[in-house]
């Protein structure tokens, strides 16, 4: 059975994962210098151990209402080739096996799905398994 490894995180209630091969490490919420004249959903950039990292709010990206972030708010440092993103998200939860046959593709969700690559079913949860590729293809930062 072949499976692989996500990380999973929380926007509200929803959950969502990551492969963790794209996971650089998980950061708290740090100070971020606004870009000018960004996209709304492009927080700014960080200086994350001498590199300067672009932050993206992924609710803003998902157009999810903003809410104001927490001691549980997270920055997931990913990279993708040589792109390296932060993603601002609700908090992290854990790190998960899943089952390749345990994933539905993404058309059953309604809306814009470009972002998505599937839902994992597991233990009666459902995680929506981010596109990170798609993602960072569409993020003008």
């Amino acid at each position: 059975m072949e499976s692989f490894k996500i990380v999973a995180f929380k926007l509200g209630e929803e959950e969502y994962g990551l492969d963790i091969t794209n996971v650089q490490s998980i950061e708290r919420i740090q100070q971020i210098t606004r870009v000018p004249n960004a996209p709304h959903y492009v927080k700014g950039v960080i200086n994350l151990r001498g590199t300067v990292t672009p932050v993206i709010d992924l609710r803003a990206k998902l157009d999810f209402d903003c809410t104001d972030y927490t001691k549980d708010t997270r920055v997931i440092i990913t990279k993708n080739e040589e792109i390296q993103l932060g993603i601002i998200v609700d908090r992290t939860s854990d790190v998960l096996d899943i089952a390749k046959e345990n994933i539905e593709n993404a058309t059953s969700l309604s809306g814009n799905t470009e972002f998505f690559e599937g839902i994992a079913k597991l233990n009666g949860r459902l995680i929506i398994l981010l596109n990170l590729e798609e993602l960072m293809k569409t993020t003008n930062y």
